[in-house]
């Protein structure tokens, strides 16, 4: 079965365009076969088995996936280990600007096998996107063995307003919000809270956590909280004062802040999506009469602060949806803005918290040097810094072409104070 389908509305979360053309395909329809329309941009509407379209999707996946692999694009093990842990310096002199001392040969091949791996992805999640489902009133998904995706949906995109006129979206898409649902009701346990926080759609997860260690011991330190133990090396029960946290996402970091004494914090995020997450959480905590969460890039006002804390994107590079600010910054550039700006935000005697891992550095994207320098041209100086190695599971994937610089990563809290 393949013919054109009747009106319907498109919808996509990260602002792709609908396909000029999209047929009406069912159980019929081979991997082979899809894979070529799909190329061809024509999107697929399914209109059979919920399950034998996943296993549609899942099997013109591994095919691009194999045509990739062919190309040399995505590497593999044996390329991978061409980067070896000697050539990238290992994980000695952590604090110098050593980082870019690496080989010639090193940190292009991890660079480059980094990029055509993001390129990889993108390719096949464009064409991926062009599975399509339709949803129905009140988010139904009228398909055999469909599972119930209203309550799924209705977190994601709100109230359903459109009629008896069906939204169209990708199946990728729709396998997001179904997962971001599951996320929300079970929620992410936060081992410096005792708590758990709960993400909601389009607003990134706090998975990798061990950042949220370095700020818990350094705001102990700073603002005298219980659990004092393994400072930052500030002295303790300094006056809370007034304290920043940028990009607060569910509000973790601004959680931990409160919980170690922090008695004002202001919050901001870029996304609003993230500022009612972030501040449905901190109620649930206890913490909304203490924490203000707005909607801001990097700064809410002009004022000056006693502490800023700023976890930004640790890669530079575009990001293709919500989630992915979360993980790259263009050209640095929220980065570079927080350091140019931090002068002008601080009281004399406050500190800038800049949480940042160097993966970038051993993927030859961003230099040691390069940070360093963005220090000292914004007038600032280095005043104490705590590491800590990443605990996610693919710091111990060696399968992974890429295991090496993620073995190699280092997860920093730069505490960074205006130069007298």
């Amino acid at each position: 079965m393949e013919h054109s389908p009747t009106k319907f509305r498109w919808h996509s979360e990260n602002g792709a365009s609908a396909p000029a053309e999209i047929v009406e395909v069912d159980d019929s329809m081979t991997a082979d076969k899809a894979l070529g329309m799909l190329r061809r941009g024509t999107g697929l509407l399914w209109c059979g088995d919920f399950h034998n379209a996943r296993q549609l999707m899942a099997a013109v996946d591994r095919r691009l996936s194999k045509a990739a692999g062919r190309s040399g694009r995505s590497g593999g093990r044996r390329r991978g280990k061409g980067t070896g842990r000697g050539d990238q310096g290992g994980r000695g002199g952590r604090g110098g600007a050593g980082r870019g001392n690496q080989s010639a040969g090193a940190v292009p091949d991890a660079r480059t096998l980094f990029l055509n791996q993001r390129a990889d992805r993108a390719t096949r999640a464009a064409t991926l996107g062009n599975i399509l489902v339709a949803l129905g009133p009140g988010w139904t998904l009228d398909l055999r063995r469909a599972p119930d995706v209203a309550e799924a949906c209705g977190h994601a995109y709100g109230s359903w307003t459109g009629g008896d006129e069906p939204v169209v979206v990708s199946l990728t898409e729709l396998q997001g919000v179904l997962g971001a649902w599951q996320w929300h009701l079970k929620g992410i346990e936060i081992e410096e809270l005792g708590e758990r926080l709960y993400p909601d759609y389009g607003v990134f997860s706090p998975v990798r956590n061990e950042y949220a260690g370095l700020v818990d011991r350094a705001a102990a330190a700073r603002f005298g909280g219980a659990d004092a133990s393994g400072t930052a090396g500030t002295a303790a029960s300094e006056p809370a004062g007034r304290v920043l946290e940028i990009g607060t996402g569910t509000g973790v970091l601004a959680a931990v802040l409160a919980k170690q004494g922090a008695t004002h914090v202001t919050a901001t995020d870029v996304n609003e999506r993230a500022v009612d997450c972030a501040r449905g959480n901190l109620e649930r905590l206890g913490y909304g009469d203490r924490v203000d969460v707005v909607v801001a890039d990097l700064w809410p006002d002009a004022s000056r602060y006693d502490v800023v804390v700023f976890n930004p994107p640790w890669l530079p590079g575009v990001p293709s949806s919500d989630l992915e600010q979360g993980i790259y910054d263009a050209d640095s550039d929220a980065l570079r803005r927080f350091l140019a700006e931090l002068p002008e935000r601080l009281t004399e005697v406050g500190e800038g918290w800049l949480v940042l891992s160097d993966l970038a550095e051993h993927l030859g994207l961003r230099t040691r040097e390069q940070l360093e320098g963005w220090f000292a041209e914004s007038g600032l100086k280095v005043v104490g810094r705590e590491d800590t190695a990443p605990r996610h599971p693919k710091a111990r994937d060696e399968n992974d072409p890429l295991h090496v610089a993620r073995s190699a990563e280092v997860t920093s809290l730069w505490r960074l104070a205006l130069e007298k």
